[in-house]
Formats: structure tokens, sequence, C-alpha cells
């Protein structure tokens, strides 16, 4: 297959089958959490508005208090990686048009020079919570395949978006080829690793606040 045929494919094909897979995989984990269901909690409650806990506690920690982080270099590269990752899959013109033609309406955007410094920044954040994961004893005792795995089909994307825009390693058409398949893997892989932590993050913390609030623990 030519490198133009292949671009088409992905840009129609393979992008549906991938955006596919990515919807029905995300419902069906959601489907999964939802029969899961939970046993009734039968003792009394501590308080009498436990939800009011949940929402504290998304709050308190999506903004740690640093004084209590031992680890200051691993929180800022998340926080600048998530954040990162965020405004180029949003606010990239290109990714932009996108959305718009799929939505039927579009937002303001970026210019490029501020994309091209915030990848940049974006793929430091990620290489140095790579290296702190490597480095640090306890994160990489508790590191498995699949905390790398999905490090790496997050990273593509970016970084093969930075060299093509740049005309870097390979010509234009062909490095936007790659790129693009990067994606189409990160959205198949999406739903089946710990990436589904985009959705249920927010989710967790307001239950595991919710219930600490119920039995009066602080939160």
């Amino acid at each position: 297959m030519e490198t133009m045929e292949l671009l088409a494919w992905a840009k129609g094909p393979g992008l549906a089958i991938a955006t596919t897979i990515f919807l029905v995989g995300v419902a069906v984990r959601f489907l999964e959490m939802l029969m899961l269901g939970r046993k009734q909690d039968l003792s009394e409650a501590r308080v009498e508005n436990s939800g009011a806990y949940g929402w504290r506690t998304i709050v308190t920690r999506t903004v740690p208090d640093l004084s209590q982080v031992s680890d200051h270099i691993a929180l800022i590269a998340g926080y600048v990686f998530h954040i990162g990752f965020f405004l180029i899959l949003i606010f990239y013109e290109p990714h932009m048009l996108l959305f718009k033609s799929v939505l039927g309406f579009g937002w303001p955007v970026l210019p490029m020079w501020l994309i091209d410094g915030i990848t940049l920044l974006t793929m430091v954040a990620m290489l140095v919570a790579l290296y702190v994961r490597l480095t640090d004893p306890v994160r990489r005792f508790l590191s498995r395949f699949s905390d790398y795995f999905a490090w790496l089909v997050t990273f593509l994307p970016i970084f093969t978006g930075y060299l093509a825009y740049h005309r870097l390693l390979l010509p234009y058409n062909e490095m936007l080829v790659v790129h693009i398949l990067s994606v189409l893997l990160l959205m198949v892989v999406f739903p089946f690793t710990k990436l589904m932590h985009f959705f249920t993050l927010f989710m967790s913390r307001w239950y595991n606040g919710q219930m600490a609030g119920r039995k009066g623990v602080k939160v």
C-alpha cells in the first residue's frame, strides 16, 4: 500500500474503526462498573450529607497541599503532562477542525508557536515521569508492563505529531501516517488499559470521599 493510500485509509476507515472500538469499549467498561454494584451499607451514617465530602475530596485530591507532598518533581511532571496533552488535543487547529467536522461547531485555537512549546514541555514532563518511575524503588516495584505500555501509547502521538509538524526523520506524509496510526492505536487500547482513568478519576474520588464522610473519616 502506497503512502497516500495508507494515509487515506487511516483518515477514513481506520479512524472509523478506532472510534467505534473506543466508544464501545468505554461503554462496556462503564457497564461493567455498574453491574458490579455494591453491597448496601447497613452501618449508621456519621454525617447527614456525606455527598459533600465527595465533592470536597475531588478538590483536595486535585489541588493537593504541597506541604504534604514528598515528591514535587513527579507531581509537577504529572500536572504538566496532563494539562499539556489536553491543550494539544483540544486547541491545536488541525485537531479542532477534526472535532468540528464531527460535532458541527468549533472554538478558538492557540497559536502554533504556543502549541509547539506546550508539546515540548509535555514530552519533557512525560520523560521526567518515566525517569522517576524507573529510578524510584517503590514505583519501579509497583509498575507493571501495562503501566509502561500506557505511557508509550500516550507518548507516541505527541512525539510523532511533533516530528511531522517539523518535517523530521521521515517525509511529511509518511510521518503523518505514523502519527495518525499512533493515535488510532491509543484510541483502540484506551478503554482496556489504565488510561480509562481519564473517565473514572473524578468519579472514584467522589465515591471514596463520600464513603469516608459517611464513616466519619477526615478527608
